[in-house]
C-alpha cells in the first residue's frame, strides 16, 4: 500500500498506481476548487484580511512617509493578507477535498487508501481517524466476505448433491460440480439456459422434499428433491437441490440382503447339520450285516429328530414370509376395551390384571390388534411367570391417539435396542418374530410401539399407541 503526500495540507493519502485518478479526475477537481465552500472560506478570509490591509494604507497614507516606504510596506501587508488567505485555505479547503477522494475510493470499493498527518487535539484530526476506522472495517468486513464466499463455494463444489439456482426468468443462473455432472455439460454451457432446456422444469413445479425418479443426461434414478427461494441483487431466485439416492438405496439393499441371507443361512445350518448326521447315522445302522436287534427303534427315532427339525424350519420359513407379506388393516369400528378383555380371557391366566380405561372405540382392524395384544400379553407373562409377578393391561385417551399399556413385573430386558430386530430373540424357544411383526402391524395403523424397562420397579412396559381414526 503505497501513500502520496498532499502538500498544500500537510496530509498524506495512501494510493495505488492509477487508482486515485481513476477515481477522481483532474476536472473534478477543478470544480470542488471552484465549488461555492471553496469560495466562502476564501471571501471569509479575505474579508478578515481587508480592515487590516486598509487601516495600514490608510495610515501609511496620512503619515509623512516617503512613496517608497508607502508601497513597501503596502505591498508587504497585502502579501501577508494573502499568504494567511491561503493558508486559511490549506488548512480547510485541502483537508476536505483528500478527505472526499478517500471517501469516493471507499465508494468505488477501494478500502486501502488512508489518511496521515491529522492533529490528535482538533475536530478535522477526529473526522480523519473515523474515515480511516470505515476504511479498515470495511476491507476487513470485505475480506470476510470474500473468505467466506470462497468457503461456500468450495463446499458447494465438493457437496455430492446437485445445486441449481434460477433467476425470475427461469434461466440457470449457478450450478455446482455435481450438478454440471447430472446434466452431463460444462457449468459455463449451462449458465443462462431456461429450466425448460434442462430438462429440470418438472422439478421447479413438483412438491417440495419429495421422491421422484428423473431421467438426466448424466444421471438416472430415484433422486430427493428440494426447493427453496433466496433474493440476490433484490431479484428473487429459485434455489433446486437433486440428491441422488440410487447409491445409498442400492448399498442399504445391499445390507439388507446380506443380513438375510446370514439369518437364512445360520438357521437352514442349524437344522441341516443335524439332519445330515442323523442321516449318515442311519446309513451307517442300515449297512450291518446282520442288522442290530434295535434298528427299528434307532431308524424311528432318527426319523422322528429328522421330522422336528424339518418342521422346525418350515415353520421358521413361514413365520418369515408372514413377516415379508404383512396384509394391510381392514379397519372397522371397535370397541378397544372389548377387545383386550377378549385377549386377556384367552390367556386364561390369573397373573393377568385388566384395569378398566375410559369407554373407546376407534377404526383399527381387530384381528391384527388381537395379534398384537397378545404377542404383548404372552411375552409379559412369561417374563413374570420367571419372578413371579403379575401382568396389567389397561388403556387411556389421548384425544385423536388412544394408548393400550401392559406392564410386567418380571425382571426386565437388558437389550433394549435389540429387541425389534427381526430374528432376535432372548428366550430359548423363541422366534425373534413375534415383536418385528407387533410393530409392523402398529406402523400400519400409523401407531407407534415403545418396548422399555419400567421406572418405578422391574419389569418392562410394552406401551401401543393408534390412532383413533383412519387417516
Amino acid at each position: 500500500m503505497r501513500r502520496v503526500h498532499s502538500q498544500d495540507s500537510g496530509f498524506d493519502s495512501p494510493t495505488r498506481c492509477g487508482s486515485l485518478w481513476g477515481v477522481i479526475s483532474l476536472d473534478q477537481a477543478k470544480r470542488r476548487a471552484r465549488s461555492s465552500l471553496h469560495r466562502r472560506v476564501v471571501y471569509m478570509a479575505l474579508l478578515a484580511a481587508l480592515p487590516a490591509v486598509l487601516i495600514v494604507f490608510g495610515l501609511l497614507w496620512v503619515g509623512d512617509f516617503s512613496a517608497k516606504v508607502v508601497w513597501t510596506f503596502g505591498l508587504m501587508a497585502v502579501g501577508f493578507a494573502l499568504g494567511g488567505i491561503g493558508a486559511v485555505r490549506a488548512a480547510v479547503v485541502r483537508p476536505l477535498q483528500t478527505l472526499a477522494n478517500v471517501l469516493a475510493a471507499v465508494r468505488e470499493g477501494d478500502y486501502s487508501i488512508r489518511v496521515r498527518g491529522a492533529a490528535d487535539d482538533d475536530s478535522l484530526g477526529a473526522v480523519v481517524r473515523e474515515v480511516n476506522t470505515l476504511g479498515e472495517t470495511l476491507r476487513q468486513q470485505r475480506l470476510g466476505a470474500q473468505e467466506a464466499e470462497a468457503l461456500l463455494r468450495k463446499v458447494m463444489e465438493e457437496i455430492p448433491v446437485g445445486i441449481f439456482a434460477f433467476d425470475p426468468d427461469g434461466k440457470l443462473a449457478l450450478v455446482n460440480r455435481s450438478g454440471a455432472s447430472m446434466l452431463a455439460r460444462p457449468a459455463k454451457e449451462l449458465l443462462k439456459a431456461p429450466s425448460v432446456e434442462l430438462g429440470l422444469d418438472e422439478c421447479l413445479k413438483g412438491a417440495n422434499d419429495e421422491v421422484c425418479d428423473l431421467d438426466l443426461p448424466g444421471a438416472k434414478g430415484r433422486f430427493k428433491l428440494h426447493r427453496d427461494t433466496f433474493r440476490e441483487g433484490g431479484r428473487p431466485h429459485e434455489l433446486l437441490v437433486l440428491a441422488d439416492l440410487s447409491a445409498p438405496l442400492r448399498e442399504e439393499e445391499r445390507l439388507a440382503w446380506q443380513r438375510i441371507v446370514r439369518v437364512l443361512g445360520h438357521e437352514i445350518n442349524n437344522s441341516l447339520a443335524p439332519i445330515r448326521s442323523l442321516a449318515g447315522s442311519l446309513r451307517t445302522i442300515l449297512s450291518r450285516d446282520p442288522l442290530p436287534e434295535d434298528w427299528r427303534e434307532d431308524i424311528a427315532g432318527g426319523l422322528d429328530v429328522i421330522a422336528s427339525r424339518s418342521d422346525s424350519l418350515n415353520r421358521f420359513m413361514a413365520a418369515y414370509a408372514n413377516l415379508a407379506r404383512l396384509p394391510k388393516p381392514t379397519r372397522t369400528r371397535q370397541s378397544i376395551g372389548a377387545i383386550v378383555e377378549r385377549v386377556a380371557t384367552l390367556e386364561q391366566c390369573q397373573s393377568v390384571r385388566v384395569i378398566p380405561g375410559p369407554p373407546i372405540e376407534a377404526e383399527v382392524d381387530s384381528d391384527q390388534l388381537e395379534q398384537v395384544i397378545v404377542n404383548l400379553v404372552k411375552n409379559a407373562v412369561e417374563a413374570a411367570s420367571e419372578t413371579g409377578g403379575a401382568v396389567s393391561v389397561t388403556w387411556a385417551d389421548h384425544g385423536t391417539n388412544f394408548e393400550i399399556t401392559i406392564l410386567d413385573e418380571g425382571p426386565g430386558v437388558s437389550g433394549t435396542k435389540n429387541l425389534f430386530v427381526p430374528f432376535f430373540t432372548t428366550k430359548p424357544k423363541g422366534s425373534g418374530i413375534g415383536l418385528v411383526l407387533s410393530r409392523q402391524i402398529a406402523e400400519a395403523h400409523g401407531g407407534v410401539l415403545t418396548l422399555e424397562n419400567r421406572g418405578d420397579r422391574t419389569g418392562c412396559a410394552a406401551r401401543l399407541m393408534l390412532p383413533m381414526d383412519a387417516s
